[in-house]
Formats: C-alpha cells, sequence, structure tokens
C-alpha cells in the first residue's frame, strides 16, 4: 500500500524544503507540495515536523560472540530498537575467529541477521591471513555486496590483526575497489599495561581506562593512516575517542590522503569519571573499547564533527547485561567490552548538536545518515530524500521530550549509558521500505522484514588510483655511475 508523508518539511544533507513525499513498492516515487493520495493510500500527518533520511548506524554488533558470552541484543530486537530512535538502516561485522573460514563466518551472520526487521549489511574483519582469505575476499566483494574490511589492532591472543595482516589485506582490498577499516589501539601496548595495572592491584572497572590511554589509540591510528598512505587505499578509523587520533586523521586529511572518521555519540557525552563510581554494576555498564575519555577530548570531537574531519557518527551497539558483566568483578580484564545506544544516538545528538548550535539540521542528516550512505558507496539508494530512493524515513518532532531510561527503552540490555538524560527532539515516525513501523510510541514491525543490501566497489576511484601507479612505476633500474 502507497504512504503518504503530508505536510512536514523535508530536510536533506543539502536543503529544507516544504514537501509532500509519497512511497509506494518500497521507493519514494513523488517529492512535491500538494501531493493528491491516490486511492487507498495511507496518509500520515507530519505537520510542524521534519521529514529526513531514516538514520544509518554505520557500527553496531548484534548478537556478538566475544569475550565468552554472547551480546544480549540479537538482530530482531536491536533493529526494532533502532527504528524506534529513527535509524532505518545498520552495517553490522562479520568477525571470524582466527584460522576461521571468512566465508563460513559471513555464511553464520546472515544466518542470524535473516530475522532482522530493518535493512542491514555487513563489514567483514579480516582477523588472520593466508592466500584462503585473500580468496574470500574477492568473493565477498564480487559476488556478496561488501565493499569495506575492519581491522583489529587490538585484542591481543584473539581476533588482533597484526602490520603484517595490515599490510596483506590493504594490499588485497585496493585491488578489489574496497574501503579498509580499523579499530585503532596498539595491542601489544593495551595488553602490557592490562598486566601492569592488574599487578599493581587496581582490579576495578577504574583500571580499564588507564590500560587503554589516549596514546595508543592515537599511535594505532597514525599507523594505520600511514600504512594506507603507502597503499593509496582509503582508510576508516571507526569509533575515534580521543584527540590524538584526531589530530592524524586531521593531519592525513591535511595532505589530501583519503581518511574517514566515526564518532561514538557516547564518546561526545560521556567522560571517564563513570568509571571512577564505587558501584561495581554501574562502572562496569560503561566498560567498552576505546573507553571513555577526559572531557577534554570529548571537546575535540566535537570540534572535529563540526569541521567535517569527523564524517560520521555512530554508537557501537553491542550490548551485554551486569550477569555478563560480572565476568570481570574481580579482573577488570574480563569485563566483556561493549555499550547500547542504536535507540538513542539520533535524538542525543539532535539534542546535544542542533539544540545546542554545534550543528545545523543538514549537519545532523549528514552525520546521521548521508555521509555513511556515501562512504559505503549506497548513496543515494539510501541517506537522501529524492525520486528512487529507498523509502526510509524519520518523521522528527523537534518539540518532543522525552527522559533516557534503561526502564522504557527498548533495547535488549539492563543499562543505559545515558541513563536520566532528557533529550529534547524525538522519532514520531518511523517509515522503512515505505511502510510505517514506529508510530507515536508503537512498534509494528514484521520480524524478518529487513533486507540485506548490497554494496557495490568503488570502481572509478580504484581505477584512477592503480592507473597512477602504473604510470608511477619505473621502466627499468639504471646502474649508478662510478
Amino acid at each position: 500500500m502507497a504512504l503518504l508523508v503530508r505536510g512536514g518539511t523535508v530536510v536533506t544533507a543539502e536543503q529544507a524544503v516544504r514537501a509532500d513525499v509519497l512511497c509506494d513498492g518500497g521507493r519514494i516515487v513523488q517529492l512535491a507540495t500538494d501531493i493528491a493520495a491516490p486511492k487507498g493510500c495511507e496518509v500520515l500527518d507530519a505537520g510542524g515536523q521534519y521529514v529526513m533520511p531514516g538514520g544509518i548506524d554505520p557500527h553496531t554488533h548484534m548478537q556478538l560472540p566475544f569475550m565468552g558470552t554472547v551480546a544480549s541484543e540479537d538482530f530482531y530486537t536491536g533493529t526494532a530498537a533502532g527504528l524506534a530512535g529513527g535509524t532505518t538502516m545498520i552495517i553490522d561485522f562479520v568477525i571470524p575467529n582466527p584460522k576461521q573460514s571468512v566465508l563460513e563466518a559471513y555464511r553464520a551472520w546472515r544466518g542470524w541477521a535473516g530475522k532482522a526487521v530493518a535493512d542491514y549489511s555487513f563489514h567483514v574483519a579480516i582477523t588472520w591471513w593466508d592466500e584462503t582469505v585473500s580468496a574470500d575476499m574477492e568473493t565477498l566483494v564480487r559476488e556478496h555486496g561488501v565493499n569495506s574490511f575492519k581491522h583489529f589492532m587490538a585484542y591481543k591472543g584473539a581476533i588482533m590483526a597484526d602490520d603484517e595482516t595490515l599490510v596483506n589485506s590493504f594490499s588485497k582490498a585496493i585491488t578489489l575497489g574496497a574501503i579498509v577499516t580499523v579499530h585503532a589501539e596498539n595491542g601489544e601496548l593495551v595488553y602490557a599495561l592490562q598486566d601492569r595495572i592488574f599487578r599493581q592491584g587496581i582490579t576495578g572497572p577504574e583500571g580499564h581506562p588507564l590500560s587503554r590511554p589516549p596514546e595508543v589509540e592515537g599511535e594505532a591510528a597514525n599507523r594505520a593512516i600511514r600504512i594506507a598512505e603507502v597503499l593509496r587505499v582509503p582508510l576508516y578509523v571507526v569509533h575515534v575517542s580521543s584527540r590524538q587520533a584526531l589530530e592524524a586523521i586531521t593531519r592525513a586529511r591535511n595532505e589530501g590522503q583519503r581518511v574517514f572518521g566515526e564518532v561514538l555519540a557516547g564518546h561526545l557525552l560521556i567522560d571517564d569519571s563513570v568509571y571512577r563510581d564505587p558501584d561495581f554494576e554501574r562502572a562496569a555498564g560503561y566498560v567498552m573499547s576505546p573507553p571513555y575519555r577526559a572531557k577534554e577530548h570529548q571537546a575535540a570531537l566535537w570540534r572535529g564533527l563540526q569541521s567535517g574531519n569527523l564524517q560520521t557518527t555512530a554508537t557501537d551497539h553491542c550490548c551485554f547485561c551486569a550477569p555478563q558483566k560480572a565476568a570481570g568483578r574481580d579482573d577488570f580484564r574480563k569485563i566483556p567490552n561493549g555499550t547500547a545506544g542504536i535507540e538513542n544516538r539520533m535524538e542525543v545528538l539532535w539534542h546535544h548538536g542542533v539544540g545546542t548550535g554545534r550543528l545545523t539540521m543538514n549537519e545532523f542528516v549528514r552525520v546521521t545518515s548521508t555521509n555513511a550512505a556515501q562512504i559505503f558507496n549506497i548513496y543515494p539508494r539510501k541517506g537522501s530524500v529524492s525520486v528512487g530512493a529507498d523509502a526510509d524515513l524519520v518523521v522528527w518532532d523537534p518539540a518532543a521530550s522525552k527522559t533516557i531510561s534503561a526502564k522504557t527503552h527498548r533495547q535488549n540490555v539492563d543499562f543505559n549509558i545515558f541513563e536520566g538524560m532528557t533529550v529534547k527532539g524525538c522519532a514520531s515516525n518511523t517509515i522503512s521500505a515505505g511502510r510505517l513501523v514506529y508510530a507515536k510510541g508503537e512498534l509494528r514491525v514484521e520480524r524478518g522484514a529487513g533486507r540485506y543490501v548490497d554494496r557495490p566497489p568503488y570502481a572509478p576511484y580504484y581505477d584512477a588510483i592503480r592507473k597512477q601507479a602504473e604510470l608511477a612505476k619505473p621502466s627499468g633500474v639504471e646502474r649508478p655511475r662510478r
């Protein structure tokens, strides 16, 4: 059935205009003022509200097996919570175990995601290397619509990719037209600091940020950037949390390098004092990596977002409940790393971004949706309000307010990092593939309705890079004259 969104102001990354939006067959079919509703069409009144592209969260971990347990949020509950907050698509992560077939892991994640109620896609992590991994990367790009590969520079002894793996994977990615992403922390240094701090008798959550200081993130970000520079592959740095990492990204971008940065809503709004809470459950609830930082880093990250040196916002949504976090009660190294946020990302960014003048409405759309769609090559299908685009929309009520709480959120976790925060500006209605799936507090989702989204490789850009590299090759080596 067709759906007409009537009377709102359409806000995109470029403009804000009064227009009605007609959706049919899962797509936007007309964008104009005073559209006559076709016979049998459902009409949604958006008067006094903004109609924006649905949010894209480019960094989630639904149902993730990690640190001896499995994340409490699965693809059904997680995407449903996202829709309630205005997020209509996620890009999750396939993370193979060391020596596990990359394609085998990909197939497992695709199976788990079959219950999703919103659209989804996958980054695929490269956690080890041999020629079978190289072949699997090629299959994923050419046959399965994967155009991004993730590399964890931390978690030594588990999923950490060493420099040799980075070089091999980055080199393969450039031949495939894929972008590479990194979790930037020096894993060797983190491992050594964790051991040292624990032996000093610091066993609680306060040891977590001490073992992962900003410098270990800055060093790893710079190292990944310089490897990418030599190999001429575009790089996307996930969950930038520190001034040092941001400075490395900014420096590279100023030098003309193709580097992108992502910031989490939590890193913009929460500081490291949360780890010093004497209540273990509350402090452990904030344990994630990289950890929350001192307030000076929050100020720097906002400047990075405003200046365009950080392009996307995400959540790293990875939920573990109190009994799971309790595995590290006597050893902070064993606290499962992860926090929630998919339901609240857009509202906290609107309140603290648009509501404070840090971001314009157009910039808000850009950093919550459009930039991710463009970077990961699914624009204008996603991230736009245009004829032919997927009818993934959020109707935003700037006057609505709520107080965030674990008692009322839809996320399948018993803790909320934004607990008690009152925000103004929320999703009143969310539309996914032309269907009204969230309406004024009521979820109307259908299990399995989410679609897998293919993301094609970046052929034109990469073809140009390869041609330049070929032209730069010396035709021969001349013996030095004596």
